[in-house]
């Protein structure tokens, strides 16, 4: 399923009535506004070199006049630190059925608005690949996660988890071992866990870590002793082993939010107003994000020569 047009809908609404919120719609309860939601919608973007301005400019609008209109869906946009530069759009959801109110109401608003096919053709003319995926809460392979406020979140670390076919069992029980092993060493750092349902090859797992700085890092680091001696020898030797036999890839990367190309709604921004709606903090992070994608960008120019 295409997902990502949605977003590029939005600015449709000038022109359109404001939409019921979804709870008055299917009678589904959600999940409080600021914590990890029961689905996921994730939508990979990658695009030309040099055109980051340009599509920042774009979802900049965008995110902006959606602030004044009842929308059916929020998102975080993640902007790649480490890894492949990309974009990821971290879409809250509560069910399937959410997602297919959602779909439904913004394919309503593109099939009545023929200028919604231009707005899309120029940000997806900056696009070299997309990819969109659905991943479920792991609730039970999670650490504290229910103390997660994503509105408190700056930065996202993600651990990309792809399976060998019929080795689920093996990562329900590192993820086991490897919770009990912080619950043993009382580590302040939550995550959680969302295991793909369509859209990538499975068995896929995906562990996010929101952190409010970057230094937090620093703490895992610190920890992997620790853990090893939590683990003691035997589950330290079988979680290597459970590494071999189950895991196809792993792959670890930082993304740091940005606020002004996501759309969060006010009990959302309410859990931190300072970053979601004010404009000074939104610079201050504009600025620090710049800085760092300043410093990858001269690195891959080096590279290049």
């Amino acid at each position: 399923m295409k997902y990502n047009w949605v977003k590029h809908a939005v600015i449709a609404l000038l022109l359109s009535a404001p939409v019921t919120p979804l709870s008055a719609q299917t009678g589904i309860v959600p999940t409080p506004p600021t914590a990890p939601p029961n689905l996921l919608v994730l939508v990979h973007q990658q695009f030309r070199f040099g055109s980051e301005g340009a599509r920042e400019k774009y979802e900049i609008a965008i995110a902006k006049a959606c602030k004044a209109l009842s929308v059916p869906n929020q998102w975080i946009d993640l902007q790649s630190i480490t890894g492949v530069p990309e974009s990821l759009s971290f879409d809250p959801m509560d069910s399937f059925e959410q997602v297919d109110y959602t779909f439904a109401a913004w394919r309503k608003i593109y099939a009545t608005h023929p200028e919604l096919a231009r707005l899309q053709e120029e940000i997806r003319n900056l696009e070299t690949s997309e990819r969109t995926s659905i991943a479920v809460r792991r609730s039970d392979l999670s650490y504290h996660a229910s103390f997660i406020d994503l509105s408190k979140a700056r930065f996202m670390r993600v651990l990309e988890v792809r399976l060998l076919p019929g080795h689920d069992a093996e990562f329900v029980e590192a993820f086991k071992t490897l919770r009990a092993a912080y619950e043993k060493i009382k580590a302040d750092t939550p995550w959680v866990v969302y295991q793909v349902n369509v859209g990538m090859p499975s068995p896929t797992f995906l562990a996010f870590v929101p952190m409010r700085a970057l230094r937090q890092n620093d703490d895992l680091l610190a920890w992997r002793s620790l853990l090893q001696d939590a683990e003691g020898e035997a589950g330290a030797d079988r979680m290597q082993q459970i590494a071999r036999i189950a895991y196809a890839s792993t792959e670890s990367n930082l993304y740091a939010i940005s606020p002004e190309t996501s759309l969060v709604f006010k009990e959302f921004a309410d859990g931190d107003p300072g970053f979601w709606s004010s404009r000074s903090s939104t610079d201050a992070s504009t600025s620090e994000r710049g800085k760092l994608t300043s410093q990858r960008s001269g690195a891959e120019l080096q590279l290049k020569h």
